[in-house]
C-alpha cells in the first residue's frame, strides 16, 4: 500500500446542496469540492493531489481519534473529535437553496464547531485551488472574513476568528470551551454576483435548521418498512444528494479518476449522466415509492430524445445540461489519488456504441408509466423512434456495458438489453393503446431471443458467456432473471450461476468478468469486486430461491459500506474502497436487493 498524505477513499462522508458535492474526511478535512456544479473544475482537490490540489480543514490541533454520522434522515454530516482535553464536533452541510435562477444563487458550505467536553484547541487552514489547480488566485482580508479571487470568481469565507493570510492560504488558531460553538461559511459566487462573499456576525442556524427540514422531509416520502431499513434509507439519500435538480439529471459519481487499481490507469471521470445508470436509479426510486424523481428524469430523457443523431440512436452518456461534447483530456500536473495516473476529465466513453442503454431506457419508461406519471403521446413518439433504431441496429458489435477501450464485439448483455427494450415497447404500447408495429417489434424481439440462446450460451462452460466470440463469463449476465429474459431456475440460468461462483465470485464478492491478459478491455492492470454486481448476484440467487445463500451475501457486503453507509465502485483486494465514490450504481444495487430479498424472506 502506498504510504503518502492520502487518506483511504472510505474516510469521507459526503455533503451536498443537489448541484454539487463535498467529501468531508474524519480529519475534518473538505479534499474535493467542485464549485458550483459537479462538473465544475475543482476549487479543492487535495484527494488528486495533496500538494497542489487544496483542501479547507477544521481539526483539533491534537486529536486522538475521530467518528463520523449523519443526523438521522438527512445528509447533515458530523465529525465528533476524541481529544485527550475534551470532545468536539464539527457539523457541516450544504444548504439547498433551490429557486428558478440557479446560476445567481451562490454555493454555500457551513461548517459548525462546537465543544461538548472539556476544551478543545482547532487548526483551521483553507487553501483553495482554483480551475484544477491550475488557477491563481489572491486573499484579501476583510472585517469578518476573507475572500478568495481567481478571475470571475469569487470564494468569501466568513469567520467569527481572526484570519491570517499564509503563502496562498487562510488559517486560524483558536479554542472553545464546553457549550461553546463558531460557525465558518464559505461562499462561492460569481464576481458580478449580487450576494456579499462575506457576512459579518454569521450564525448558520437558520440554514442549519431548514437543511435538516428539507432532508427529513424528502426522506418522509420513503416507502420503504423492510429489513436494513438504515441502509436503504442512506443510500436513497445518497442517490438524492448525487442529483443534479435544476435538470434532474443523475451523476454516476461525484469525483474523477479516483483509481480502480492503486498506481493503475483506470481512473475516469464520471461526472456525467449515463442512461444505463440514472434508468436502473430510477427503477430504485420507483421501489421506494420516490415518483417524483422517476418524472424528473423522464422529463431530462423526453429531452435528450429531441437531439438524437442523424441515424436516430442516444449518446450513452451526456453532461447534466445535456451537453453532448465531453472531451476526455488528462491534467499531468496532478499525481493522482496515491500516485495513481493519469488524472482525466471529460469522458471518451460519450462517443462509444453502446446498445444495452436502449433496454434499461425503456424498462425505466415502462416503469414510470406504471408507478408514477402516464407516459406522454409526444414522449411514446420518441421512444418508439428509438425503437426503430434498435430493430435496425440490435446485430452491431458494440463496447458494451462496461466501456471496453479493445474494439467492439457481439456483446451477449447488448443483445439481451435490445430485446428488453423491443419488449417494455411492446409492453407499453399494449398497456396504453399505443399505436407500434407489433408485429415487426416481436419478430425483432423473438429473433433475439433465439440467437442469444444459440450464440450466446457457450456449451462447454455451461453458461451465458460474455460475447459470442469467447467461453469468458460476465457478471452483467445475471441481469437475465432480473429482467425477466429467463426463468431464475432455468436450468442455464443455475448453470451460469454456479459458474460465475466458481470462476467469478470471491467469498461472496463478485469481479465483472474474466480479464485475461487485458485484450478483451484494452486496459493494463487489474480492478477489484464490482459492488453493483455484488448486489446483482444477491438478487439473482434470491430469485432462483437460493435465499439463504442470498442473504449471507448481502449481509457480509453490508459490511463494507464505509462508516457512513457509502460505497465506492469497487472493493479491493485486502477490502478497501476502490474507483469513483460514493457511486450511483451500487446504492440502487442494494435497493433493489433489499427490497426483493426482503419480500422473498417475508413470502
Amino acid at each position: 500500500m502506498y504510504e503518502g498524505p492520502y487518506k483511504p477513499i472510505s474516510d469521507y462522508g459526503v455533503i451536498g446542496n443537489l448541484r454539487t458535492v463535498a467529501l468531508v474526511g474524519l480529519d475534518g478535512s473538505i479534499d474535493w469540492c467542485c464549485l458550483p456544479d459537479f462538473d465544475s473544475p475543482s476549487v479543492f482537490g487535495g484527494l488528486l493531489d495533496a500538494a497542489k490540489g487544496g483542501l479547507f480543514r477544521i481539526m483539533p490541533a491534537d486529536v486522538g481519534t475521530s467518528k463520523q454520522m449523519y443526523l438521522p434522515e438527512t445528509n447533515v454530516l458530523l465529525t465528533r473529535f476524541l481529544c485527550p482535553e475534551g470532545v468536539g464536533e464539527l457539523t457541516d452541510f450544504m444548504p439547498v437553496q433551490a429557486g428558478p435562477d440557479w446560476d445567481d444563487t451562490p454555493t454555500d458550505i457551513v461548517r459548525q464547531v462546537k465543544v461538548v467536553r472539556g476544551s478543545v484547541r482547532f487548526k483551521l487552514v483553507c487553501r483553495p485551488a482554483f480551475d484544477y489547480a491550475r488557477g491563481d488566485h489572491e486573499i484579501e482580508l476583510i472585517p469578518g472574513g476573507a475572500v478568495f479571487t481567481s478571475g470571475s470568481v469569487k470564494l468569501g469565507l466568513s469567520s467569527p476568528v481572526p484570519l491570517s493570510a499564509v503563502r496562498g492560504a487562510v488559517e486560524a488558531d483558536f479554542a472553545l470551551q464546553e457549550g461553546e460553538s463558531v460557525t465558518f461559511m464559505l461562499r462561492w459566487s460569481r464576481a458580478n454576483s449580487s450576494s456579499e462573499p462575506v457576512e459579518q456576525s454569521y450564525d448558520g442556524q437558520p440554514e442549519f435548521e431548514s437543511t435538516i427540514e428539507y432532508w427529513r422531509r424528502w426522506a418522509g416520502g420513503i416507502k420503504y418498512s423492510g429489513r436494513w431499513q438504515e441502509m436503504v434509507m442512506r443510500s436513497a439519500l445518497t442517490l438524492k444528494l448525487l442529483t443534479f435538480e435544476p435538470t434532474g439529471a443523475l451523476v454516476a459519481a461525484p469525483t474523477t479518476s479516483l483509481p480502480e487499481e492503486i498506481g493503475g490507469v483506470r481512473n475516469w471521470d464520471y461526472r456525467y449522466t449515463w442512461i444505463r445508470d440514472a434508468a436502473f436509479t430510477i427503477y430504485a426510486f420507483v421501489r421506494l415509492g420516490l415518483t417524483r424523481e422517476a418524472e424528473r428524469f423522464m422529463d431530462w430523457i423526453d429531452d435528450r430524445a429531441h437531439e438524437t443523431a442523424p441515424d436516430g440512436s442516444l449518446q450513452i452518456m451526456y453532461g447534466i445540461r445535456g451537453e453532448h461534447n465531453l472531451p476526455e483530456i488528462d491534467l499531468p500536473h496532478l499525481e493522482g489519488y496515491q500516485r495513481s495516473a493519469p488524472v482525466r476529465v471529460g469522458n471518451a466513453a460519450a462517443g462509444q456504441l453502446q446498445l444495452d442503454i436502449y433496454g434499461e431506457l425503456l424498462d425505466a419508461a415502462y416503469l414510470a408509466n406504471k408507478y408514477g406519471k402516464p407516459t406522454t403521446y409526444e414522449l411514446w413518439g420518441h421512444l418508439r423512434q428509438l425503437l426503430d433504431y434498435v430493430v435496425h441496429n440490435w446485430n452491431k458489435k458494440d463496447e458494451g456495458i462496461w466501456e471496453i477501450r479493445g474494439g467492439r464485439h457481439d456483446m451477449v448483455y447488448s443483445k439481451l438489453m435490445c430485446w428488453v427494450a423491443l419488449d417494455r415497447g411492446i409492453r407499453l404500447a399494449d398497456k396504453r393503446s399505443f399505436p407500434a408495429p407489433r408485429a415487426k417489434w416481436i419478430e425483432v424481439r423473438d429473433k433475439i431471443y433465439e440467437e442469444i440462446m444459440s450464440r450466446g450460451w457457450n456449451d462447454s462452460r455451461k453458461a451465458f458467456v460474455q460475447h459470442y466470440e469467447t467461453d469468458a463469463l460476465d457478471a452483467s449476465n445475471l441481469l437475465m432473471p432480473l429482467t425477466f429474459f429467463i426463468s431464475p431456475t432455468d436450468p442455464r440460468m443455475l448453470s451460469t450461476l454456479d459458474a460465475m461462483q466458481e470462476r467469478l465470485v470471491s467469498d461472496g464478492l463478485i469481479y465483472r468478468y474474466e480479464t485475461g491478459n487485458g485484450d478483451f478491455d484494452g486496459l493494463a492492470g487489474r480492478e477489484g469486486t464490482f459492488n453493483m454486481c455484488t448486489f446483482w448476484l444477491v438478487e439473482a440467487l434470491t430469485r432462483a430461491g437460493r435465499i439463504h445463500e442470498a442473504r449471507l451475501i448481502f449481509e457480509k457486503m453490508l459490511t463494507y459500506a464505509n462508516h457512513v453507509g457509502l460505497y465506492s465502485e469497487q472493493t479491493g483486494l485486502t477490502g478497501e474502497a476502490l474507483g469513483n465514490f460514493p457511486q450511483a450504481f451500487t446504492h440502487m444495487g442494494l435497493i433493489s436487493a433489499a427490497f426483493n430479498l426482503d419480500k422473498a424472506l417475508r413470502d
